[in-house]
This record gives structure tokens, sequence and C-alpha cells, in this order.
């Protein structure tokens, strides 16, 4: 049975990765049309309404309230809200400006970062493979930074928001899609605010003249939940560590579809620090597989 709940977990987080990886690109890449700052207005709506809707219907509403009921909850609740504000917008920003290989950077680099800051804040300990990941994601965004041109902006600020939202989540033991669903709603007063002038300045795209429209961005909701119950389900039955090293299937693919299907510029620059972060990333994915 445990095996057989293991190859179910990582059925489930590989098709999590793969749905964040290809149609999650193909996805919002096609409305980018109608300009990253609505588009992440749309996310933050209707990711919120379909959160609402399955937590009526998975009955959590008890833990919902439990969760809300704590005060330190609801403080990092609403940074980390922020935080995934942020990135949603940086990573909509990025498909919209032709940035996706910059993008993938911070995914790649973004779980290593996320140990290099458990090391720091938790204390927890570092064995020799770990160290020389970090040390190679570091030596590579400093190249980066000496090569001011080439910097993936995009990516590290990708990196930066995630792996501190990881770090400030691990702070607190939340269901993964109640804390999204307190995160988001957090978030929603301002996207109303926000679609309201909008549509009061008639920059808006979603509107009733539109119903076809309005159904396609509808679904940027459960666009973003889907995967991210595939992946917490993988968690749940395969485990962190071979779920972490299935998650690198979403940069992976992001990269793929970045340069061969976009053709988006790869400088020689960018080259040398993706090697860098490949081989740190194959390290740490070794030391993944060698302690689970």
């Amino acid at each position: 049975m445990k095996i057989t709940n293991f190859k179910k977990g990582i059925l489930s987080a590989g098709l999590g990765s793969f749905w964040w990886g290809i149609l999650g690109v193909f996805y919002f890449k096609y409305f980018s049309f109608i300009g990253h700052l609505e588009l992440v207005i749309h996310r933050c709506l209707w990711t919120s309404l379909v959160l609402i809707l399955t937590t009526i219907y998975f009955s959590k509403w008890d833990l919902f309230l439990k969760t809300i009921k704590n005060s330190k909850n609801i403080f990092i609740l609403f940074f980390t809200g922020i935080l995934i504000f942020a990135n949603w917008t940086i990573w909509l920003y990025a498909l919209s400006t032709n940035q996706i290989i910059d993008a993938s950077f911070g995914y790649f680099i973004m779980p290593i970062l996320s140990v290099l800051f458990g090391t720091i804040f938790f204390k927890e300990k570092l064995n020799n493979k770990k160290i020389i990941s970090i040390l190679l994601v570091l030596i590579s965004i400093i190249y980066l930074l000496y090569k001011f041109n080439s910097v993936p902006l995009v990516g590290i600020s990708v990196g930066l928001a995630w792996s501190t939202y990881n770090l400030l989540r691990k702070t607190i033991n939340v269901d993964t899609d109640i804390g999204l669903l307190v995160e988001s709603l957090f978030i929603l007063p301002f996207a109303i605010i926000v679609f309201y002038f909008i549509v009061k300045n008639n920059f808006n795209d979603f509107s009733f003249s539109n119903p076809s429209l309005m159904f396609l961005l509808i679904l940027a909701g459960p666009m973003t939940i889907i995967p991210l119950f595939l992946h917490i389900k993988g968690v749940e039955l395969a485990g962190l560590g071979p779920s972490g090293m299935i998650f690198y299937i979403v940069p992976t693919l992001h990269f793929i579809l970045g340069y061969f299907y976009y053709n988006e510029p790869f400088s020689n620059d960018k080259f040398i620090s993706f090697i860098l972060i490949w081989i740190a990333v194959f390290i740490y994915l070794k030391d993944l597989y060698e302690n689970n």
C-alpha cells in the first residue's frame, strides 16, 4: 500500500509540475495582451472564490476559523499574502515582457535559497553537498551582478520572494490551502479596489460585452488552485524530498518554452550562470535522493 501511495504521490506531484510548467505558461501568456496588472487582479479575485468554494466543499471552515483566531498566524499570513501577490505580479510581468527564461532562473534557485534561509534562521544543519549547492548559486548571482547588463532581476526577485515566503510559512503550522485562502482574503480588498479603478477608467478587457473572454479569465482561479492541490497531494503521499525533486520539472519546462518556443534571447553570460545553477541543482537533487 505504501508503494502504491508513493507512486500516486509521484504522479500527482508530476502532474502539478507539468501543469505549472506548460499549461500555466500557455494560459497566462495567451492573456498577456490584457496587461499583467489586470491579469494578476483576476488571478487574485478568482483564486479567492475557488478557495472559498473548496473550503465549503471539504468542510474546512472550522479549520479556517481556528487558523484566523491565532494572532501569529494572521500576522505571518498577512506578509506571505503580500509576497505571493508580488510573486504572481512578477511572474505575469515576466510572461508579458518575454522574460520566461529569467523567471525560470528564480525557480531553479528558490529551493536552494530556502535551504540557506533555513540554516540562517532555523539553524538547520548543512552537509557538504548543500554547502556546495548554496555556494554555486551565490557565485552565479554574483557573476551576473558583475556582468550587470545580464542580471535576471525578474528571476532573482522570484527566487527571493518564494524562498522568503517558504521561510515565513515554515514558522506556522497551517494547511496550505487554508493558508492560501487567508492570504488571498488579505489581497482581495486591494484587488477589488484596483479592479474598480481599471473598470472606471475603461482599461478593462473583462466585460459583459465579451462573455467568452470573461469565462476564460475566471479560469485563472482553477488554473492557480488545481496544480497547487496536485502538488500538496504529492507531498502528502510521496514526501517532501521526492516532491521537491519533481518540482524542478517546472523551471526546466519554463526554460525550454522560453528558449525553443518563444525564442527569447539567451546571452553567453546567462548561459554561464545557468550552467552553475544546473550543477548546483544536480548536487542538491543528488543529496535529496540519497537522504529520502
